[in-house]
């Protein structure tokens, strides 16, 4: 399972709560659609785009106490299916090489970032996702094409 969100806190009287959704997959929230948790599933009752974050209504979730039991709450869901798109936990733990054959390390984890999500390598290097040439032994390696400069610091 994928996570895919979290409950940041109540929303109003009636139970919605305020979700910071960690995908551009929005139809992770759509009506009926069942997110798991530790402490079991939620079933999306329906949700609204609220500034850069999600109000949602789940089943069973009828008051302000109820939704503030939530809050911290981690939504997970399946892997989506897709060949042509290149998801998160694919690239975690893979070994990032340049074209050239220089080893950058294994990514330990990925940033979102506005411009482009940043693949986050040992000592804290940032690497764009769009300077990934070959993703074709993913999850074992990715190849990355960078500008020149950009892993001068790197270790």
């Amino acid at each position: 399972m994928l996570e895919v969100g979290r409950i940041a806190k109540a929303h109003g009287l009636s139970g919605e709560v305020i979700v910071s959704l960690g995908t551009d997959v929005t139809d992770r929230l759509a009506p009926g659609s069942v997110l798991s948790t530790d402490a079991g599933p939620l079933v999306v009752r329906s949700a609204r785009r609220h500034q850069h974050r999600w109000i949602v209504d789940f089943e069973g979730v009828a008051d302000r106490t109820a939704a503030d039991a939530l809050r911290g709450t981690v939504l997970r869901a399946e892997p989506l299916v897709d060949d042509d798109a290149l998801w998160v936990h694919e690239l975690i733990g893979a070994e990032v090489r340049t074209t050239a054959g220089r080893s950058c390390g294994r990514v330990e984890a990925v940033e979102a970032n506005p411009a482009s999500d940043l693949m986050v390598l040992p000592g804290g290097v940032l690497v764009p996702v769009v300077f990934i040439v070959d993703e074709a032994d993913l999850p074992e390696r990715v190849v990355i094409d960078p500008p020149e400069g950009l892993l001068d610091d790197a270790g």
